[in-house]
């Protein structure tokens, strides 16, 4: 419609019939401004479009419903992300893509908040187009008109799949970090404590093969003798496995080729494992070779073919493989507690039960077993990880229940000169000697009974508790001192730094160190120097009579 001034309106006419007058019949017209109206619902419909693109133009997945809570709109990024077309989606048809594992939780948060008209906020997997399930943060707010009338929610979500795996690899690198921190410190401990122990093992072992060289051994006294050291030797067996956890084990390393090592222990593993149990060797040629102690190959085979052993009820089968292997820096970057680099690789897996993730968080402490009670000490997979750490190396574990167990351990490649393992001569009998020996020893037990030992073996020996009292005995001696074997660690001065201290009194002196446990002041992660004479604690007669005789006749 025109106005007077020539400008357009919006009008609405209604017209109702009159009364007939002659030929003529009277209509009435009315006709009203709508224009406010319209102008109102142009609006409106420009709103609704620019929600529409706001909407889609983001990278939110929009969603919104009415008052039945049946979802009544989804913005093109969630048909886009999901694949389906708003038909399939509409109601409840979104609650499809939603995994399993979610649904019930996220469909009670949301009716929850539905009844009470608050704000939500809620994490669940929804379906991508792709098949993949991705985390998306849901927030859900109540929206009400002009009137203040609730009339539905409105949501967006947003996909936090990336967020949440960066939080799970931070939560398992700490979770890493502080069991590490964890077997460091019990690594101290246990370190600790075997030394203290080695040294009352020392004085009990001396003194029981000290009284049986004076008993007949037609006596009963010597029966009882002979299990006292059974016992003090299995004890030291233990502590020798704390140490080795503690990485403070002593050892000389070989340059060797690991399948002829660990074919060397194939016949007394099967002895070991039984009759039932199929021990599979699957060497891998031309490997490369690594510098370990042989021994210690042979102490990490028999505890891990031990418990494959009690994981398998009845007749199974244990696999011991090599190979070779490189991990470069991408590599460990994704897959955490691995090192980069060249390793050869020793794997031990059995088909027995397996273990839950619980038990595999435990199984490298000292003392943790799954075993019944007298069945084991808990320190052979101790043993196992600080004879792999203490060499560079690491381990990998790989357990379900009811799918058996697989170790893969990881030693460096040794890329230096090659050479070959020696064989070990057998001993003989240690000879008598008449030398005079400066012993020193902060331990008055242990300086005692070592001092009977070597008077035993007829040498004289001039014994001093500390390395004051030791540097003024041998300034005070008038004859010659052959040997002077000290303890490492002491009050005072280090055994390293008095036996330097006593070459300047007698420059031809031979020196021979002893301890419960190796330092840095002669040995390097346990690794005794080349030339350095040293006997582990608790020692032998027989033992300490051959060290001694050694370092006495060494070029």
């Amino acid at each position: 419609m025109l106005k007077n001034d020539v400008s357009t309106f919006w009008s609405h006419l209604a017209s109702t019939a009159g009364q007939a007058e002659g030929e003529k019949t009277l209509c009435r017209v009315i006709m009203r401004d709508i224009t406010t109206r319209k102008q109102a619902e142009e609006l409106l419909r420009e709103n609704e479009q620019n929600y529409r693109t706001l909407a889609n133009s983001g990278q939110a997945l929009v969603w919104t419903a009415g008052t039945d809570k049946l979802c009544n709109y989804f913005n093109t990024v969630w048909l886009d992300f999901t694949g389906r077309t708003i038909d399939q989606e509409m109601g409840n048809g979104w609650a499809e893509g939603v995994h399993p594992d979610d649904l019930e939780k996220c469909l009670d948060i949301y009716t929850g908040a539905f009844d009470r008209r608050e704000k939500f906020s809620m994490e669940y997997r929804l379906r991508r187009r792709d098949g993949e399930f991705r985390w998306l943060l849901d927030d859900g707010c109540p929206r009400y008109d002009s009137r203040g009338e609730f009339i539905g929610y409105i949501g967006h979500c947003l996909d936090i799949t990336e967020h949440k795996r960066a939080g799970e690899e931070r939560a398992k690198l700490e979770s890493q970090f502080q069991q590490a921190q964890k077997m460091e410190s019990v690594g101290r401990l246990a370190g600790g404590v075997a030394h203290d122990f080695n040294n009352m093992l020392g004085v009990i072992l001396g003194h029981t093969e000290m009284a049986m060289e004076q008993v007949d051994p037609t006596q009963p006294l010597f029966a009882d003798l002979i299990e006292i050291r059974k016992a003090a030797e299995r004890s030291a067996d233990l502590t020798r496995q704390l140490l080795a956890f503690a990485r403070k084990q002593t050892v000389a390393p070989k340059v060797l080729d690991l399948n002829e090592t660990v074919e060397g222990t194939l016949k007394m593993l099967r002895r070991l494992i039984g009759e039932n149990i199929d021990l599979a060797w699957l060497p891998q040629a031309s490997l490369w070779q690594v510098k370990i102690d042989p021994s210690q190959i042979d102490q990490i085979l028999a505890n891990l073919c031990v418990n494959a052993r009690d994981a398998i009820n009845g007749i199974g089968r244990v696999t011991i493989e090599t190979g070779k292997i490189h991990f470069d820096e991408a590599y460990c970057t994704q897959n955490a507690g691995f090192l980069c680099g060249e390793f050869v690789m020793l794997t031990v897996s059995d088909n027995g039960c397996g273990m839950d993730k619980e038990t595999k968080l435990h199984i490298f402490e000292p003392f943790f077993t799954t075993k019944d009670v007298g069945q084991g000490t808990g320190l052979g997979l101790a043993t196992v990880y600080g004879i792999i750490r203490q060499n560079e190396g690491f381990i990998n574990v790989y357990s379900e229940p009811g799918h058996g167990t697989i170790f893969r351990i990881y030693l460096p490649r040794y890329t230096g000169k090659a050479s070959q393992v020696q064989k070990e001569v057998p001993s003989i009998p240690a000879q008598r000697g008449q030398e005079t020996i400066l012993l020193v020893e902060d331990e008055p037990g242990i300086l005692k009974i070592t001092s009977m030992m070597l008077k035993n073996q007829g040498y004289s020996v001039i014994e001093a508790g500390t390395p004051g009292e030791a540097i003024r005995l041998a300034r005070e001696h008038a004859g010659e001192i052959h040997l002077v074997l000290t303890d490492v660690v002491m009050p005072e001065m280090n055994g390293r730094d008095l036996a330097r201290n006593l070459m300047s009194l007698y420059p031809d002196i031979r020196c021979m160190f002893m301890s419960g446990y190796t330092a840095d002041i002669i040995a390097n992660q346990g690794i005794i120097e080349e030339g350095v004479n040293f006997i582990q604690k608790p020692f032998t007669l027989k033992d300490l009579s051959a060290a001694v005789r050694k370092a006495l006749d060494k070029n």
